[in-house]
């Protein structure tokens, strides 16, 4: 029996030599240790992700003071028998200029909402199948909301002899 002890012995004692290259270099730590740093770590993290998010949100609400006034147009289209109509496609801009900034076809209802820059005047077309053009006038300049109703006015049908 003592044979066999000292076999296994000299064994261990060979191949621990091998294994000495890959036991970390700093002295043993006790697991519960180890578990409590990485929640510390996790849990710096996780402030330090909180803080970046809160941050600009911060920022932003203070910015939203000092933004430009949002002026609203609201528009609500009718048909020339008093009924929504849906799809119609309005295109605003302001005035003087030839490029339409805002675009949108109404809901189901009928209705649409633009919010622009108050402070100036702005050029309105709605056109849906079937009606002719509309063109409208928006003045953002008094108050901060415009309420227009649009009814539609049918397109002529083309006569037997020519175009209209």
């Amino acid at each position: 029996m003592t044979k066999r002890k000292r076999k296994t012995k000299t064994k261990k004692n060979r191949f621990g030599s091998l294994f000495e290259v890959f036991r970390h270099p700093l002295p043993s730590i006790r697991h519960l240790t180890i578990v409590r740093l990485t929640i510390a770590l996790i849990g710096l993290i996780w402030l330090a992700g909180a803080a970046s998010v809160c941050a600009p949100l911060a920022h932003a609400q203070e910015s939203g003071r000092s933004r430009t006034h949002i002026f609203v147009v609201f528009v609500t289209v009718f048909s020339d028998r008093g009924l929504s109509l849906p799809g119609a496609r309005v295109r605003l801009r302001r005035s003087g200029e030839k490029k339409f900034r805002w675009e949108a076809a109404s809901d189901h209802q009928g209705e649409i909402a633009f919010r622009v820059p108050e402070g100036g005047e702005y050029e309105m077309t709605i056109e849906a199948r079937g009606f002719k053009l509309e063109t409208r006038k928006v003045d953002a300049r008094q108050e901060n909301r415009a309420d227009l109703t649009i009814r539609m006015e049918p397109r002529t049908a083309p006569t037997a002899g020519g175009k209209s």
